[in-house]
């Protein structure tokens, strides 16, 4: 055995490892692209090495690129990102100089702060900015909100 082939037998090796640290399809290309130039070192010099590495690697990649963007999933918002934006009920006084101030978003009481610190009476609606934990940050409906056409939850 060379050195060419123990060269492309570590680039291997080394690629399946990064793989299996990352599982994100990363270096698999690479992993086969070595294997094959692995393969071809026992027959042929290594620019032709080389050259089947890089080769195999850019036609692997190629030919499983379309495979993986139909494999690829679509990023589902979480219940953080879907409850910015909706319309609660205020049912205690928002008063940050209190601290006080709860709502209720789709049938679950939180902790409210007013975004701009200004103060919103009970039964007032308001608008979900910002989720900091398990307090809401929110502020006061006005016509500019309708006209984004905000859902109410309650």
């Amino acid at each position: 055995m060379d050195k060419h082939t123990i060269i492309w037998a570590v680039i291997f090796v080394l690629a399946v490892i990064i793989e299996m640290a990352s599982m994100q399809l990363i270096s698999i290309w690479f992993a086969f692209g070595a294997l094959i130039a692995f393969l071809v070192s026992f027959f042929l010099p290594f620019g032709y090495q080389l050259a089947v590495f890089v080769i195999a690697t850019g036609l692997l990649l190629i030919s499983t690129r379309p495979l993986l963007k139909k494999l690829k999933k679509p990023i589902v918002p979480t219940n953080h990102e879907l409850d910015v934006g909706q319309t609660a009920l205020v049912i205690e006084d928002i008063n940050v100089s209190e601290n006080t101030g709860r709502v209720r978003l789709k049938g679950v009481d939180w902790n409210a702060v007013s975004e701009n610190g200004e103060l919103i009476g009970k039964d007032e609606s308001v608008v979900v900015r910002k989720i900091q934990g398990t307090k809401l940050i929110v502020s006061a409906k006005n016509s500019s909100d309708d006209k984004n056409k905000e859902k109410t939850v309650l």
